[in-house]
């Protein structure tokens, strides 16, 4: 299949280093402490946070620092498949892993001892850039919450098809069976707080002499176009650092 056409436009007209349209709403859910929606094009994710607040479970609290738990599910409308998926599915379970781990490395939990903070996430409408759209969705939901944080966190995810890299994949293009990326960013600190390929990232070497320049030379173009779009990060020529 032809992911570009001989005009170099994608299969939504887009050109490949084109975002879709993002919109973010905060303070979507009433009852939560936090909340926010995120669209990337026809993806849709709702995102709330309940706490800080007292732990639950007094076998987890934590003396030095705050207690984060995350879940992420799909509605069952959310795709053409009325699949209904349980929430405890590897998927499922592996997402949500990844969002509370970047969450954990952006909030101040050292402020919040012996405290509890829940993320809630449910993709609405899925068309590719799920993981992105909850990681956008998560950080803004904290921020409306007035969670202390180091910096809010930006993701985008990129591909490449038809030896073109892509920006901001959707379904059919994440669908294509090429290497992909998911990145995450403190736009302020100018550190990367998420980076997570696909299992066939290590075919691009094939591609290219200096597999890893190209890689981060790549995701740092394509980042920096994300964040100057939708977070008025202005461009930067010193180079992205790992968080720790």
């Amino acid at each position: 299949m032809e992911y570009i056409s001989p005009e170099g436009l994608r299969l939504d007209g887009r050109r490949p280093m084109e975002m879709r349209q993002l919109h973010a709403e905060l303070g979507v859910i009433a009852k939560a402490d936090g909340s926010a929606t995120f669209e990337m094009g026809n993806t849709k994710v709702v995102a709330a946070v309940y706490g800080p607040r007292e732990v639950q479970n007094r076998s987890q609290q934590l003396q030095e620092q705050a207690l984060v738990r995350c879940e992420y599910s799909m509605a069952t409308f959310s795709t053409g498949e009325r699949r209904k998926r349980g929430k405890g599915d590897r998927r499922s379970t592996e997402i949500s892993l990844v969002i509370r781990q970047t969450m954990e490395s952006a909030i101040l939990t050292h402020l919040l001892p012996r405290s509890q903070i829940d993320i809630f996430v449910q993709v609405l409408q899925a068309d590719g850039g799920t993981r992105s759209a909850c990681i956008n969705a998560a950080a803004l939901a904290l921020a409306d919450a007035g969670i202390p944080m180091r910096d809010l966190v930006a993701s985008c995810a990129a591909g490449f098809l038809n030896n073109t890299p892509l920006l901001d994949l959707n379904y059919t293009e994440d669908s294509g069976g090429g290497p992909d990326v998911t990145v995450g960013v403190f736009p302020k600190l100018d550190k990367i707080s998420l980076l997570q390929d696909s299992t066939y990232l290590e075919q691009w070497s094939k591609l290219v002499k200096a597999n890893r320049l190209f890689k981060e030379e790549w995701i740092q173009n394509f980042l920096l176009i994300f964040l100057k779009k939708f977070w008025n990060w202005p461009q930067k020529e010193q180079k992205l650092q790992l968080s720790t």
